[in-house]
């Protein structure tokens, strides 16, 4: 089975999320194995979301980060409602579909 490489600003944000996880768990003076409860998943998979793993789920890390408080895009959780707002609004003005542009036809025989 073929490895999928990732770009490093992409592990770089894995990283960086999982280090504010680790930390603001930390803060709150909660082990592993209390944070995975209260998460619902396994220690193992906790250790690997805080060592920055990009193969951990998205909506798994989200959420751990949300129980430990950690802002995401750059918002509390009463700003997520207004930045998910101006993201619809701005997709709006956009196409809804992107097609590849017709090929050029050549009439110069």
């Amino acid at each position: 089975m073929r490895r999928h490489a990732y770009s490093p600003s992409a592990l770089d944000a894995a990283r960086l999320l999982g280090l504010e996880i680790a930390r603001a768990r930390r803060e709150r003076r909660w082990t592993v194995a209390e944070l995975a409860e209260r998460a619902g998943i396994s220690r193992p998979t906790v250790r690997a979301a805080e060592q920055g793993f990009p193969t951990v789920a998205i909506g798994t890390v989200f959420e751990l980060a949300a129980i430990v408080g950690v802002d995401l895009f750059g918002a509390d959780e009463s700003g997520m409602p207004e930045l998910l707002a101006r993201s619809r609004d701005r997709l709006a003005l956009l196409p809804a579909r992107v097609r590849q542009p017709a090929a050029p036809i050549d009439d110069n025989f």
